[in-house]
């Protein structure tokens, strides 16, 4: 840190001193310090805090205290320690002890806690006490504090403040914050130029940089969590659709679906007699579907008889009642041929419903396509035809 000499225009560096040289003690100086100009701890961001009490030893069936306890904008439990010249081993252990001891204040001892420490700066000053409640409605901003969220579950939040730190506080703090604990560790340095002392105080974990990516990934984490939540919970639907869906055909006149097993896909396939040809139902969000899909592994194979199935068209309409899509999808391996009807697919209460729709559609798709698929099987057997064959009669 330098000072700045405008009438010489020259910088000078300021002497960095010990706050143990300076005869600082941390209850009696620095603790004050920033009991009273918690702005201190707001880096770029101009964070608000609001101390609510000082040396706290609130706790049951123990005398130990913490140095500051504060509230931020969100309502939230703000712990300080404060550690001067050297942060210790134990300032970590110290603050996640205290923070465990708060987490189950309620709303109501946080305002007690905040109105015995205004009422004991009162009688310091001898002045008449303010309110708790009004303050911390003008503080959180809100209109009163019947709605207000305080020291809500796992958001309470640490803050360490001393002159240097020991690695293993460094390395601890960074490995909680991979666990969403919030802690900072802010470092305070005296200087001295001639008479005058200056503090110079600058969040160190996490910077201003690492903060915004950190805040990134733990958007990006909640993000995946939900992804991962919304996968299982489709999971689950499908698995449960499809048990109820086989049960109802394997009642029905339809076959195809015997022996079949739920998965938690949104399709089920059942074999049509040709290798790599099934018949599928799909289950969707917003739309269910029975079809047939040309999917073999050689594309000429599912060409060819697409091109077949779809010279039929007319009769195999006729025959299944409605008309049906037609997917030749020329820049892909696999054709489709499809009926589909719009759905709240994942309202439990429409089940029953879609799968007595599934069981007609399927039943009269199986019965319109069964002689086509039989006689191009056979065309398929007696020409034994290579890939390349395939793409010229399906050409012809």
């Amino acid at each position: 840190m330098f000072k700045i000499n405008p009438t010489q225009n020259r910088i000078a560096p300021l002497e960095i001193k010990r706050f143990g040289e300076l005869g600082f003690t941390e209850r009696k100086h620095l603790q004050e310090w920033l009991e009273n100009c918690p702005q201190a701890l707001a880096q770029g961001d101009g964070e608000e805090l609001l101390i609510i009490q000082k040396e706290f030893d609130g706790f049951d069936d123990t005398r130990e205290r913490l140095d500051l306890l504060a509230l931020d904008k969100e309502g939230n439990l703000v712990i300080i320690e404060n550690k001067l010249d050297d942060s210790g081993r134990d300032v970590i252990w110290q603050a996640l002890k205290y923070a465990s001891y708060c987490a189950n204040l309620s709303k109501a001892q946080v305002i007690e806690i905040y109105q015995r420490y205004l009422n004991q700066k009162a009688h310091e000053f001898g002045q008449p006490a303010a309110s708790a409640a009004d303050n911390l409605i003008e503080f959180l901003e809100i209109d009163g504090l019947e709605a207000a969220q305080i020291n809500r579950i796992k958001t309470q939040r640490l803050i360490l403040v001393a002159a240097r730190y020991r690695k293993e506080i460094t390395n601890t703090v960074l490995w909680l914050s991979q666990f969403g604990i919030a802690c900072q560790c802010f470092k305070v340095t005296p200087y001295q130029s001639g008479d005058e002392l200056f503090l110079n105080c600058e969040q160190i974990i996490p910077t201003p940089e690492s903060s915004d990516f950190m805040i990134g990934m733990v958007a990006k984490e909640d993000e995946e969590k939900s992804a991962d939540s919304e996968q299982k919970h489709r999971h689950t639907l499908r698995q449960d659709f499809w048990e109820q869906a086989l049960e109802a055909f394997s009642q029905s006149n339809c076959s195809v679906y015997n022996n079949i097993s739920p998965t938690k896909d949104h399709w089920l396939s059942a074999g049509s007699g040709l290798s790599g040809m099934p018949y599928q139902l799909i289950f969707g969000k917003n739309e269910i579907r029975v079809g047939l899909s040309l999917q073999n592994s050689q594309a000429a194979a599912n060409s060819f008889v697409f091109e077949r199935l779809a010279a039929k068209r007319d009769g195999i309409e006729a025959a299944f009642g409605h008309s049906l899509v037609w997917l030749p999808m020329p820049n892909k391996k696999a054709c489709r041929i499809q009926y589909t009807k719009d759905v709240d697919g994942y309202d439990r209460s429409n089940w029953p419903e879609m799968i007595q729709w599934m069981i007609q559609h399927m039943t009269r798709l199986e019965q319109a396509m069964r002689e086509p698929l039989k006689l191009i099987n056979k065309q398929l057997k007696q020409k034994n035809l290579s890939a390349d064959d395939m793409l010229e009669s399906a050409a012809d």
